[in-house]
């Protein structure tokens, strides 16, 4: 049979067109990929990223001044706890006079007391100055987040958990408590009324007894 008869298929081809051939269907798929849209692909990235590093820089913006803010506010709590004791100890020295020898003190023990009260108030005053408040409770509703119960005091005139005294005052500085106010509370009266929920149903009071 001679190489006229013989099937294309089995005809010899030329390695010179097989790498031809080769390398332009590994070049097909690149010619394929639209310029553009790899563009736009990678400026879609960039912009998701930029806008990533652009949120997380205010987070961290926002978080260093919280902390700037935290950090001036409360770095006078240690000292101010302790300047607590000496108003503590002021108020002491005043309450341990009787009123009536107040009354009918002569002019140096009367001058004395005024200087004693004027030294707590002006102590006081440059404490508040500094972010510390004294709390009052005295009639308000019994609050463990500021209030240290000492004793319970029977009495049917006021809700159960009223702060009907206070033994040593209170005092936060911000929004943080500096000292609880030790106080004593009602007990024997009665309790208080269910408080309407957002959907205007009746929601359960919790009994907080010390």
């Amino acid at each position: 049979m001679s190489d006229e008869n013989k099937n294309p298929e089995e005809q010899p081809t030329d390695p010179a067109q097989e790498a031809e051939a080769a390398a332009a269907q590994a070049d097909a798929p690149e010619a394929a990929i639209d310029p553009v849209e790899v563009l736009t692909t990678e400026n879609a990235e960039l912009k998701d990223r930029a806008l990533r590093t652009m949120a997380e820089m205010e987070n961290l913006r926002r978080r260093t001044e919280k902390e700037i803010k935290d950090a001036r506010q409360y770095a006078v709590s240690g000292f101010a706890r302790d300047m607590l004791t000496v108003s503590d100890n002021l108020r002491r020295a005043l309450e341990a006079l009787p009123e009536e020898d107040r009354k009918n003190a002569d002019a140096g023990v009367a001058a004395l007391v005024d200087g004693v009260e004027m030294i707590e108030r002006d102590l006081l005053n440059q404490l508040e100055k500094n972010g510390v408040r004294k709390l009052e409770p005295e009639g308000q509703k019994f609050d463990p987040n500021f209030h240290q119960a000492m004793f319970e005091v029977p009495n049917t005139e006021v809700p159960n958990n009223t702060v009907v005294q206070v033994v040593q005052a209170g005092y936060v500085i911000g929004e943080r408590v500096l000292r609880p106010a030790m106080v004593g509370v009602s007990k024997g009266g009665p309790k208080e009324a269910p408080q309407a929920n957002a959907n205007g149903e009746a929601g359960q009071t919790v009994d907080k007894n010390a």
